[in-house]
């Protein structure tokens, strides 16, 4: 059985992890948020160079973890797209060169391939036929899951503007918590009152697409009365937004397993680590008897456990590696989860 290095590097996180046959050996992250937090957001330079900085110390902690070493790798995967260009680069330059030395086969793959990916960590292999639910930073979409490897992945909607994760980042900005914005606001919504402010649902009404996501109009609203209401209680307005959101993803999420005639909701991606949308999914999961995978919160967040998590899968469905001179591609659709 082969071990898998996974090495992603999309954003602000540089993580390592190996994968033996479905099973996580070990993994280790290094994230350079702390540098981003004074911009209130991500800088695509800073990144890179925390990428440059972190690479070997962190292969190092993740070996160290895992209780092997680099003569035992068979195979490296890396996330190829999508993301920031410099740190794609980044992850890409670094996995060829492991790869070379090792003389191991390598593995360009897509980013949200590995967020559904982590979740088989968890609950093992996905069943035939699934809905997944990715929310992120910078994605929110609903798919029709057959398999991550062979068959072609369906995109059964996404947002037209804003992801549910760009939106959690905008409205803390607004009512004066910190970055990043999605566990601030979990974290203040503890305190508040969900009904204290009827957000509106965006895209729920009669003659919109019935799947479809927009949150920038949700995100102007809480801007609108926060500028009403300049004594605003803050705690309020975070559980009421994330109760909108939640409510947005979890009743269309529902929508598509009844369209889709399927028993399984897996929802996957850094927003899937928020409390809220992770208690309402389970609820209406249950009443509705389908069955709901969510990963552990800590393999929700950018990580190389996932991208070593696709590349296993990858590996042992015989795929065929990516040609050595492949490069990052910063923006891809997700299709399938090889990308190159």
């Amino acid at each position: 059985m082969t071990v898998v290095m996974g090495i992603e590097t999309s954003c602000d996180e540089t993580g390592v992890g190996f994968v033996q046959d479905g099973v996580l050996l070990g993994d280790a992250l290094a994230s350079s948020m702390a540098e981003h937090a004074r911009f209130g957001g991500v800088v695509p330079e800073i990144a890179a160079r925390a990428h440059v900085q972190a690479m070997v110390p962190t292969v190092q902690a993740a070996l160290l973890d895992a209780g092997i070493t680099l003569a035992d790798v068979g195979a490296v995967a890396v996330t190829a797209g999508p993301g920031l260009a410099t740190a794609l680069h980044v992850g890409v330059a670094a996995a060829k060169a492991y790869a070379l030395a090792l003389g191991v086969p390598l593995y360009g793959v897509h980013h949200l391939a590995g967020h559904a990916a982590a979740d088989t960590l968890e609950h093992g292999p996905l069943p035939a036929r699934s809905v997944g639910l990715i929310v992120s930073g910078g994605h929110t979409s609903l798919l029709s899951v057959r398999d991550l490897v062979r068959t072609p992945i369906v995109h059964l909607s996404d947002t037209v503007d804003d992801a549910a994760g760009e939106a959690f980042d905008k409205v803390a900005r607004l009512i004066g918590l910190p970055y990043p914005g999605g566990p601030s606001i979990d974290r203040a919504a503890k305190e508040g009152d969900r009904d204290a402010i009827r957000f509106p649902r965006p895209f729920t009404g009669p003659h919109d697409p019935p799947l479809g996501f927009s949150f920038s109009g949700l995100k102007t609203a809480v801007a609108r009365h926060v500028e009403a209401h300049p004594d605003v209680n803050a705690e309020d307005v975070a559980a009421s937004f994330q109760e909108a959101v939640a409510d947005v993803l979890t009743a269309k999420a529902l929508r598509a397993c009844r369209d889709e005639d399927v028993e399984t909701l897996v929802i996957v991606g850094g927003v899937a680590a928020n409390s809220r949308i992770r208690e309402l999914a389970a609820e209406r999961c249950a009443a509705a008897g389908v069955d709901l995978r969510i990963p552990p919160m800590r393999l929700c967040t950018d990580n190389g456990a996932m991208i070593a998590a696709i590349g296993d899968l990858l590996v042992r469905d015989g795929a065929t590696p990516s040609d050595p001179g492949f490069s990052a591609v910063p923006t891809v659709e997700l299709r399938q989860a090889q990308l190159v």
